[in-house]
Formats: structure tokens, C-alpha cells, sequence
């Protein structure tokens, strides 16, 4: 760690001489007292909890299930078993799933996390697979959801996050939130000895293929981001934070527990209420995927394109310039990827050419950029991306608006951050520096022979943050951590001399064309999302002679384009059946002049992106009208493309659009 990450962390609630996580609470509640710790501003009536009252919540949560574990059966697992008992907390964001979740911390147990959306089959397999002895679930529709799966799990006793009445239920006690927190105020919390050691939750792979994977994560492991979390970071205490994410998945969960111990306010949101919410409550921080700043841009270049003509070239003359103005800035600040190291002849000239660019680009951020801060509240100091890569149309469009992101990098393996970019070191592209006490290697994927700086390969990461392994899967834990602690991240990637670390996509969704080529369709797919036209894309082509695509089309942008041009589109009404061929397969949309504007699109993208190559070029592609969805399958909770379930479901289509290629 350097003397300036150290500074950085001096000025924070240090957390380094802690052993668990629910000891953050009475320090948080000391320090930061009356501060609001959680709102929840969309229920009824609003929930509003303090630090001290945070503390209160969990602590009277946690008696009333020590209170609920005596009985013989939990008493046995604890004394016949290693790890702690396991609670599963099925569940989606509130503020009684942060009280649950560090409840069943502080009661002695680990707890096993998913979203309450999730599929029962899935649930009941990680129930199951997990040794659950309790079950902790949002409300009675999902124990409802759950209720034909538990009659052979070893389930002792369920929790409703809500208030309902409990169901009659012979064969198991079922508890509402209130009936728990009744247990515990007549209770007294008896102290849990904890180490960096013990297990603090199982949390299970949302990956696009085969059975989810129960990620063996420490008290260890996830204190070490909220003790380092602050060379990235320095928040300070009532620092607003609008939540987004699910707040069970490991990215979203790690950087609350790091805002939450220094005494931030987190407010709750959905994408329902988000754009209203950004202006109402004018966040300090916020945390997303690259699909949620997707939908920020996208709905700033539909205001852009509804504007008159004269104002659309004026808009798009100035963002032109901006894009010049930041480029040269890049390069005169050594934080260009594409020039890492510029002669002092070329900072100066950059320099130069970015004091000349400077006044319009002022110009520019009066008459429009201020107004898109505006719309994220105006206040926002930092936005934390991760969970994918960032199209570079997006790191340009928000540098040019003046909104700072800071991309980050890691797995659910790795607790999750592994990299993330600083403040004082954006490289656009990267995925930034490695988090303190953190190692990268670039090995050969075949050799696995560490590679020279700069050369792509596999990436591995070693550090405090990496899994204690998988839950009862031995195999798949030694095939991920090598004998020297190195974890297979399964990503592809390079390191400046900087030691940023840069990401060109994963090994496995690597395509391999017929003449040999690899392609890495990640940054093709993201190229390709500048496009007005397209509002998602999955490139294909394994074993074929060129790439594919399966595009979902920007229905909006593409009617307003068929009535500039006089296109007839025959889009399907609401009452179409999603099932559809029609639906599914997008067949209103093969008119010529449909596909001839695609092709100009795609073309287009691809080329123009840096280190094009002609076997990037889409050969092939075919328009569907039914997005990736989580609500379909065929996106994680995450908003990452399933692509092994998007192939399954078109592969019809993906076969008929190679057929005249194999056919010549």
C-alpha cells in the first residue's frame, strides 16, 4: 500500500482491527448516532432507521433467533459441524433484508443469500444443497412460492421479513418480522466468538451456465473490502446513496457495508422510481451495472434526437468538439490507453490543442451537460460501475458531461473487488489498480506461464478477499485456487506498466471462427450499443466462417426513423403473444430497407471501433422483437447476457442465418 493510500484510509472509521462484520454496528452507532442510516422512501408508510436505531434492529433480531436455535436438532448441527449453522435469507431489497442479513450474523449463523424472483427450482437446489436449517423469506408469497419444496429440507423454522399473518402450518413454526423482534426484546443477546475465519455467507453463482456454485465467503474475506474500500472512496458521514442493485448480490452488499461504516445515508430506489428519485433526493454516490448508465445515455440521445434540426446539429457540433477536448486532455494526463506513454512533445501538443478546445467545451457544458448532472440530481461526486465492462460511447459521454465513473472489477469469488480505478488515475478502458494486498497475474491460458507486461492471457488474482472455496465441491475449488492460492477469474486481460489491469473478455465466451480467429464478443457487442438502433445484441458465429448477431432493436428510435423515411414497420400490438413466431423472431422487420439501415449501423460500429480487424466484421444478423430479460431467463440478476439460454432459444434462427454460408 502506498503512503498516499494509507493518508486516504487515516481519514476513515478504521474497521482494520475487527473480526466480524456485525462488530462495524455498534461503532457505526457510536460514531454517527442520529444520522439516517437506511430509507426506504416507497413504502408505506416511509421506513426510516437511524444508526443507533440499526444497531438496536439487528441486535433484537439476532436474540430472537438464538432465542428460535434452541432446540435440539440446531443444537446438534452446531456441535457436529465445522461451519456455522446456515440460514437462508430469500429475500430482495429493504431495509429489514440489511437487519435479516446481519441479524443472522450476529445470532452465530451464516446465511445464504438470494433474490425472492429467483426460480423455486434454483431455490429448492440451493436450500437444499446448503444445509439450511432455517429460512428466512420477504413475505408469504414467496414461502408460498417455496412451501412444496421444504417438506423434505431439514427446515426448522421459517421468518417473514413482513407483518402478515403467519399461514396455519402443522409441520413448521412460521414467524412474521414482528413476532421475531417480540422474541428478542425479552431475550439477551449472548456474545459469538468470531474469527476473520468463520464462514459469514454462502452466496451462489448467478453464472449463464450450469448449477450455481456456493461461494464460501469469510467475515475475513468481506471486512478486507470495507477496510480498503477508502483508497477509492472518502465519504463522508450523511453522504447520500441511492441503492439499486439487489442488494444480495455481492457487489452492491460489499460497497453498502463499506458506505454504511462510515456513516452514509443509503437510500432505496427501483427502476421504476430511479430517474425520480436521482432529482429528489440529489445523490453523493451511487452504484450500478453498465445497463443502468446504458439507460441514462440512451435517454439523453432520444432528448437529443427530438430536438429541432438546427438545435441536433448544434448539440451534436459541441459534443464533437467535447469528445476532441477530453481526448487531448488524455493524452497531455498519460491516461489514454491507446498512448500510455506520450513523448513530452505529445503531452505538449495535446495540451495545447485542449486549452484551445477548453472555452467551447465550457460553452457546451452551460448550454447542455449541466442539464444532464441535472437529471442525476446534480450532485453526484462518484459513480462506482462494475458487473461488465464500459462501452467506450459511455466512459466518453459521461467524462464529456462531467460525471466521474469509476469502473471496477471482480467476482463473486473475490468478494468482489479485485481492481477498480482511483480518482486521480481514471484510465478510461481499464479496469483500474489492484485493491491493497491484491496480486494479478497474466498467465498463458494453454501453459499457464506467468506473460510479460502488456501481453493478453488468462488473469489470476490472489489476496485476502479470494473464496475460502466452494461449499462441498472440492473439485471445483482446487480446478479455481491453484496450490499457491492463485484464483482462474476465467477472464481475459492485460497489464499496463501502470499495473492497470485491462479486460478484452471472457475465455469461455470466446468465439473461434472457422479459419482460427478468437473473438472476444464483449467489446464488438459494445461497439455495436452506440447505435440508436440497437438495445441489445449478442454476437454468434462458433465454427462459422464469420460473426453473427441476434439484435434487439430500439423500437422508439427506429419509428421515429421509419416516419422521417416513409417506412412502413408493421410492428405486432400489445395483445401479441410473446410466445409468438412473429414476436420472437422479429419477421415484421426483414423489409429491405430495415435490414439495409441495420447493416449501415453495424458496419459502421464496428469498423470505427479501435483495433478493428476485418474477421470483426457482422456478417450475419437477425432482428427479434423479445429483449434478454431476467424475467424470460435469459439474463442474470446481474443484467449479464445468459448466452448459453439466448443460443438454446434461437437456435433456429442462429442455424438458418448460417445456412446460406454453409450452403456455398
Amino acid at each position: 500500500m502506498s503512503p498516499q493510500e494509507r493518508n486516504l484510509l487515516h481519514s476513515l472509521v478504521d474497521y482494520s482491527s475487527i473480526q466480524s462484520l456485525p462488530e462495524i454496528w455498534s461503532i457505526a452507532a457510536q460514531r454517527f448516532g442520529q444520522i439516517i442510516a437506511l430509507r426506504d422512501p416507497h413504502t408505506q408508510p416511509e421506513v426510516i432507521f437511524t444508526y443507533t436505531q440499526l444497531v438496536r434492529q439487528i441486535q433484537q433480531l439476532a436474540a430472537g433467533l438464538q432465542t428460535l436455535f434452541d432446540n435440539p436438532v440446531i443444537q446438534a448441527e452446531q456441535e457436529s459441524s465445522e461451519l456455522p449453522p446456515r440460514i437462508a435469507l430469500i429475500a430482495d431489497n429493504s431495509p429489514r433484508w440489511l437487519i435479516a442479513d446481519q441479524g443472522i450474523m450476529t445470532a452465530g449463523a451464516a446465511n445464504v443469500v438470494r433474490s425472492a424472483q429467483a426460480d423455486p427450482k434454483e431455490l429448492r437446489y440451493i436450500l437444499e444443497h446448503s444445509g439450511s436449517i432455517a429460512l428466512v423469506v420477504e413475505d408469504t408469497k414467496t414461502l408460498t412460492k417455496l412451501k412444496p419444496h421444504l417438506d423434505e429440507l431439514p427446515i426448522q423454522f421459517v421468518i417473514l421479513l413482513s407483518d402478515e399473518e403467519p399461514p396455519a402450518e402443522e409441520k413448521l413454526k412460521v414467524l412474521n418480522f414482528s413476532e421475531v423482534m417480540s422474541l428478542g426484546s425479552n431475550a439477551t443477546l449472548q456474545p459469538i466468538q468470531t474469527t476473520r475465519q468463520t464462514l459469514a455467507t454462502l452466496m451462489y453463482t448467478s453464472g449463464t451456465t450450469g448449477k450455481p456454485k456456493g461461494v464460501m465467503l469469510t467475515h475475513g474475506n468481506l471486512l478486507h473490502q470495507v477496510t480498503t474500500f477508502g483508497i477509492v472512496l472518502q465519504p463522508k458521514p450523511g453522504d447520500r446513496v441511492l441503492s439499486i442493485l439487489p442488494t444480495w448480490h455481492v457487489y452492491e452488499r460489499t460497497v453498502e457495508y463499506f458506505l454504511l461504516s462510515q456513516g452514509c445515508t443509503q437510500i432505496y430506489t427501483t427502476i421504476r422510481h430511479v430517474k425520480a428519485d436521482l432529482k429528489a433526493f440529489k445523490p453523493i454516490y451511487m452504484i450500478g451495472v453498465p445497463r443502468l448508465w446504458e439507460s441514462i445515455y440512451d435517454g439523453v440521445q432520444k432528448q437529443f434526437r427530438e430536438q429541432p434540426p438546427n438545435k441536433q446539429k448544434l448539440v451534436f457540433t459541441l459534443l464533437d468538439i467535447s469528445q476532441r477536448y477530453i481526448k487531448a486532455r488524455r493524452i497531455a494526463q498519460g491516461l489514454d490507453l491507446n498512448q500510455l506513454n506520450p513523448s513530452p512533445l505529445e503531452r505538449l501538443s495535446a495540451s495545447i490543442q485542449a486549452s484551445l478546445l477548453l472555452p467551447a467545451h465550457k460553452l457546451a457544458d452551460k448550454l447542455i451537460y449541466q442539464t444532464v448532472r441535472e437529471a442525476t440530481g446534480g450532485q453526484i461526486k462518484t459513480i462506482i460501475s462494475g458487473g461488465g465492462s464500459l462501452a467506450m460511447h459511455l466512459e466518453n459521454f459521461f467524462e464529456i458531461a462531467g460525471i466521474e465513473i469509476l469502473v471496477g472489477y471482480g467476482l463473486t469469488e473475490t468478494s468482489p473487488v479485485t481492481n477498480v480505478r482511483r480518482m486521480e488515475r481514471n484510465l478510461r478502458r481499464s479496469s483500474g489498480l489492484p485493491m491493497p494486498g491484491t496480486q494479478i497475474r497474466i498467465v498463458d491460458p494453454e501453459t499457464r506461464k506467468p506473460l510479460p507486461t502488456g501481453e493478453q492471457g488468462l488473469v489470476l488474482v490472489k489476496g485476502p478477499q479470494v473464496m475460502q472455496g466452494y461449499y462441498k465441491n472440492p473439485e471445483a475449488t482446487a480446478k479455481a485456487i491453484d496450490s499457491e492460492g492463485w484464483f482462474d477469474t476465467g477472464d481475459l486481460g492485460w497489464v499496463t506498466p501502470n499495473h492497470d489491469l485491462v479486460l478484452t473478455g471472457r475465455a469461455k465466451d470466446t468465439i473461434v471462427l472457422t479459419n482460427g480467429e478468437n473473438i472476444e464478443p464483449q467489446p464488438i457487442e459494445d461497439a455495436c450499443l452506440r447505435s440508436p438502433y440497437i438495445e441489445q445484441i449478442m454476437l454468434v458465429g462458433q465454427d462459422q466462417r464469420s460473426l453473427g448477431a441476434l439484435i434487439v432493436p430500439n423500437l422508439d428510435a427506429l419509428q421515429q426513423w421509419a416516419a422521417a423515411e416513409n417506412v412502413t414497420l408493421n410492428l405486432p400490438n400489445s395483445d401479441t403473444n410473446e410466445d409468438s413466431e412473429s414476436f420472437r423472431t422479429g419477421i415484421e422487420l426483414k423489409s429491405k430497407e430495415v435490414q439495409n439501415l441495420f447493416r449501415q449501423e453495424l458496419n459502421r460500429e464496428v469498423k470505427n471501433r479501435p483495433g478493428y480487424r476485418p474477421d470483426d466484421r457482422i456478417g450475419q444478423f437477425a432482428l427479434i422483437l423479445e429483449p434478454f430479460s431476467i424475467e424470460n431467463g435469459m439474463m442474470t440478476q446481474t443484467l449479464k447476457i445468459r448466452r448459453l439460454v439466448v443460443t438454446q432459444r434461437y437456435r433456429d434462427i442462429i442455424n438458418g442465418m448460417f445456412a446460406p454460408i454453409a450452403g456455398k
